[in-house]
């Protein structure tokens, strides 16, 4: 697919999009509502191939920087489009359950808490350099598709490091794995998801929030160096921490 997000054009671009995508996909089901947002899942009428289809209102700055970029661990995103501040994207369809899923059957053993891991630090350092701040790592948030496949989704709440700026000019996270400088403390940067990828894991291992219940053994240091309030005393990149693991 070709990118279609050029400001010019952009409502004639909207227009066609949406007309294509009635007369070629059929909708599946509607995979997330919010008063924000929305995630349908859409097939194609004769190929049979699904993808999902964002709609939120915010800024489609992140998704355009993520157009096309091939991870292993994030979704290939495949059209961005913006009218005023309504955001239309299409992107790949991931074939698996979330973290959260998994957690309401049981916790997550010490290895797999760890290949977990490991594989979303991948995700992040691809984030971190292109210049993004996931700033949304959850359980909700990160899924598992079926080959074993760890995958970051959801970059409705990233922003891009601006170093002139000394702090989020918007505070988006999720209460409980928003580090503190998402509240309007200090900018965002990449040790803003390392605190956020601390207290996934200590979910991951022992289904409680790091305040209720923390993690023991060689993962519970790494988590607790994780979960520092001040940024500097947390690890200082996605590489580092997964060095650790």
């Amino acid at each position: 697919m070709m990118s279609v997000y050029h400001e010019s054009t952009v409502g004639e671009k909207m227009d066609w999009l949406n007309d294509a995508l009635d007369k070629q996909y059929t909708l599946v089901t509607a995979l997330k509502q919010t008063p924000s947002s929305q995630v349908l899942l859409l097939r194609h009428k004769t190929l049979h191939w699904p993808i999902v289809k964002r709609t939120f209102t915010g800024s489609a700055e992140v998704y355009r920087h993520l157009l096309n970029v091939t991870h292993p661990h994030l979704p290939r995103i495949y059209e961005v489009v913006q009218r005023e501040n309504i955001v239309t994207v299409l992107e790949e369809y991931i074939d698996g359950c979330t973290v959260a899923q998994v957690l309401e059957t049981g916790h997550y053993t010490e290895r797999g808490t760890r290949q977990v891991s490991k594989q979303l630090c991948d995700a992040l350092s691809a984030l971190h350099s292109l210049g993004i701040v996931h700033r949304d790592i959850k359980p909700e948030n990160v899924m598992v598709d079926c080959n074993g496949m760890t995958k970051l989704i959801d970059f409705n709440a990233c922003r891009l490091v601006k170093p002139a700026q000394s702090k989020d000019t918007q505070l988006l996270g999720t209460a409980g794995y928003a580090a503190p400088e998402q509240y309007g403390f200090k900018e965002s940067d990449e040790r803003t998801d390392i605190y956020a990828l601390g207290m996934l894991m200590n979910v991951m291992l022992t289904g409680e929030h790091y305040s209720k219940q923390r993690a023991r053994g060689r993962l519970g240091k790494i988590i607790r160096r994780c979960v520092q309030p001040s940024p500097e005393e947390r690890f200082s990149d996605a590489l580092s921490l997964r060095r650790a693991l």
